[in-house]
């Protein structure tokens, strides 16, 4: 796992130095003003957490919207480099996701830090992400000091509504190979177990806006608006 991931940390780095190469001219013309920006415009990041089936998703399409966010839902970033033809770690993320395991943090990170890179946005909500403690370092180890973190959105939801959304969503066609009973039990288990610890950390440093998923999702987003309005977003 190590070696695939050093051949693709080399492989980033040498188009990072490629990129920085060929601007160069470019950059020359105005370096003062870029330096500030890249200095103090740091990106806003809000992590949005809560069990499967709690509607991380569904707000999150309802934020971009209002307060233009950009979405970067961390499954859906794995689900794409799973599929992606020619991936050095797609069969990796495939046997951790089937299992209701949570991906090594060094793949989750690196698929976030380059989804926030093509952006041309500075504000992100980070979806399902972090999951467990080595979520939490590896995130403050490689990124924490190039964001400007903001708050956890927590969608507390019981396991019985959150298990029923997932079953019919599986029903409905989702297209996701963990939306059925078996992967469900496991990832509930995760979640408990490594999850909710990350939550109350958080809780604990006053970083957490706890938000009741079970009502429809027009009145959970009512509570959404009133907590990012608040924020001043």
């Amino acid at each position: 796992m190590y070696k695939v991931l050093a051949r693709s940390c080399n492989l980033f780095l040498v188009q990072s130095k490629h990129s920085t190469h060929t601007s160069t001219n470019l950059l020359s013309t105005i370096p003062t003003l870029t330096k500030l920006k890249m200095s103090e415009e740091k990106p806003k990041i809000v992590f949005v957490l809560g069990g499967p089936g709690a509607g991380k998703g569904t707000q999150c399409s309802k934020i971009v919207e209002r307060f233009q966010f950009v979405h970067l839902s961390a499954g859906d970033l794995l689900r794409e480099e799973r599929a992606r033809e020619g991936s050095e770690v797609g069969a990796l993320i495939e046997d951790y996701i089937r299992n209701g395991k949570i991906v090594p943090v060094e793949v989750t990170c690196s698929l976030l830090e380059a989804a926030m890179k093509k952006s041309d946005k500075n504000k992100f909500l980070i979806d399902g992400f972090p999951r467990n403690q080595d979520n939490l370092d590896g995130w403050n180890r490689q990124m924490s000091d190039k964001v400007d973190f903001q708050f956890v959105l927590f969608f507390n939801c019981s396991e019985e509504v959150c298990v029923n959304r997932c079953l019919s969503r599986g029903q409905s066609g989702s297209g996701r190979s963990d939306d059925n009973m078996e992967s469900l039990k496991k990832r509930i288990q995760t979640y408990n177990n490594d999850s909710l610890p990350i939550i109350k950390h958080f809780e604990e440093i006053g970083k957490v806006k706890q938000i009741d998923a079970s009502p429809s999702s027009d009145e959970v987003f009512s509570k959404v608006e009133e907590v990012f309005t608040q924020s001043g977003f």
